[in-house]
């Protein structure tokens, strides 16, 4: 969008022939102008039209000038106004500033003057459409930003509320450190991002770094900066990510692969939060907040000395953990919808629908690669589909090790184990809740009660 150059006039005097003559100065300039002879009619303009100067004569036959002033600031907040009189005073021009007039003019004055003082008001207006747009364009990227993290915060189980809860947490304490963990394909990063964004650092930078994928020779660059010529290939100075992320978030991933070395620069900078770059005696004083994630056993690490004590203490101040997607199957529904909506958009395949076999048979899978995994399911059924219906057919699954095509062993959690075990017995029931009772071997009561108090009703019908 283009800022007009172009603004609107109002002329309001009571005397008509110094608004005729005014007005048809403007005439045939970059200005549209109106005038008018009574407030009544100024009122009228004012109403049918975008006005974005006002010429007011502080003097009126019905009302003060400086009323219409009060009364047009706050009606007409976007339009400025330049006061003109014939009988001016100190005490007036200090009032008609007070009440937000932009400029002031005493009769008579020369056209040049009048050019002069709308010039400057132009100026201002335009500065002010331009960083209206700028507001308005941050809030657009900002509210986008914010939709799109809750549209990716997709979860009913208690586990992943519980898990957006403590994110939310520990966005109100933006210099507390946070240790996210969990399988790969969980979501990680994707918590990071609700933690920064929900803060108080959310202005600021939020800069992800693999931190297995920088190699030893270029980490103190990458991670301090460096001066111009401190080494072979470093022409111009740069900052590093500590710099970067000033009054922001360091988002480290995969922490658990970090060199040695790079751990012990990586403590010192986060408990003293002054950097040097390379090849520079400066120190630098840098605000920053480091979330790191990992998806292996850290304390295991540290027991083999793989990674050091301190550094995870230093790093783990609050901690979340977000369980597998095997371990909150009530999640896969509402994740599978979500990412269906996604992508029957993306690819332009509206008005798919999901047919009921899909989800028991998703269910029961182990999901090795979590909600990563089902995104990618979601997103290569609906590229092959070729009706209107995804089937079965559309998600091949691998069977889990040492099992059944829909059988899953990896898990020992009791609750996760009792829900496949009675979505199994209905399966094979063709869904005949007393058959599945008595494979069971419990009482139609027992399974009712606990198909309720896991909601196994909604999660194995697909309508």
């Amino acid at each position: 969008m283009t800022i007009p150059d172009k603004i609107t006039l109002l002329i309001l005097d009571d005397e008509k022939q110094f608004t005729e003559e005014l007005n048809g100065f403007f005439q045939g300039s970059e200005y549209e102008s109106f005038e008018a002879n009574t407030v009544e009619e100024g009122k009228n303009i004012l109403s049918t039209h975008t006005v974005d100067l006002l010429i007011l004569d502080v003097r009126l036959p019905e009302v003060n000038g400086l009323d219409v002033l009060k009364e047009v600031r706050v009606l007409y907040p976007a339009m400025e106004v330049i006061i003109i009189s014939a009988h001016g005073d100190m005490d007036t021009v200090i009032k008609a500033m007070r009440y937000g007039a932009f400029d002031y003019l005493r009769k008579p004055f020369r056209y040049i003057d009048i050019q002069i003082a709308i010039e400057r008001t132009q100026k201002y207006l335009q500065m002010n459409r331009k960083l209206k747009q700028m507001e308005e364009r941050n809030s657009l990227i900002s509210k986008t930003l914010e939709e799109k993290i809750d549209r990716q915060f997709i979860g009913i189980s208690h586990q992943i509320q519980e898990v957006f809860e403590q994110a939310i947490t520990a966005s109100k304490y933006p210099d507390a450190n946070v240790l996210i963990t969990g399988e790969s394909g969980t979501g990680k990063e994707n918590i990071a991002r609700i933690i920064h964004y929900s803060s108080p650092r959310k202005d600021h930078v939020f800069c992800a770094v693999n931190s297995s994928a920088i190699t030893e020779s270029l980490l103190e660059s990458e991670f301090f900066g460096h001066k111009k010529g401190s080494f072979t290939g470093a022409i111009n100075d740069k900052m590093g990510f500590f710099e970067v992320c000033h009054q922001g978030t360091l988002f480290l991933d995969e922490i658990a692969d970090m060199s040695l070395s790079l751990q012990a620069k990586i403590l010192r900078a986060t408990e003293e939060k002054v950097i040097t770059r390379v090849g520079d005696t400066n120190t630098i004083r840098t605000d920053f907040r480091i979330i790191s994630a990992t998806n292996h056993d850290i304390n295991r690490g540290v027991e083999k000395k793989k990674f050091r004590l301190d550094l995870l203490h230093r790093l783990n101040t609050l901690h979340i953990h977000i369980p597998a997607l095997r371990e909150r199957p009530e999640d896969i529904k509402p994740l599978l919808t979500h990412f269906v909506d996604i992508f029957s958009t993306r690819f332009n395949k509206p008005g798919l629908h999901i047919s009921k076999e899909v989800l028991p048979a998703l269910l029961a899978y182990d999901f090795p690669g979590n909600v990563r995994e089902l995104r990618n399911m979601a997103e290569r059924a609906i590229i092959l589909c070729k009706g209107n219906t995804l089937g079965l057919h559309d998600f091949p699954l691998r069977p889990a090790a040492g099992s059944g095509p829909h059988e899953r062993t990896r898990s020992v959690n009791l609750k996760t184990n009792e829900i496949l075990l009675i979505q199994k017995a209905l399966r094979d029931a063709g869904f005949n809740q007393q058959a599945a009772a008595d494979a069971l071997g419990l009482h139609r009561d027992a399974l009712s009660r606990k198909m309720k108090k896991y909601d196994i009703t909604n999660l194995i019908i697909a309508e």
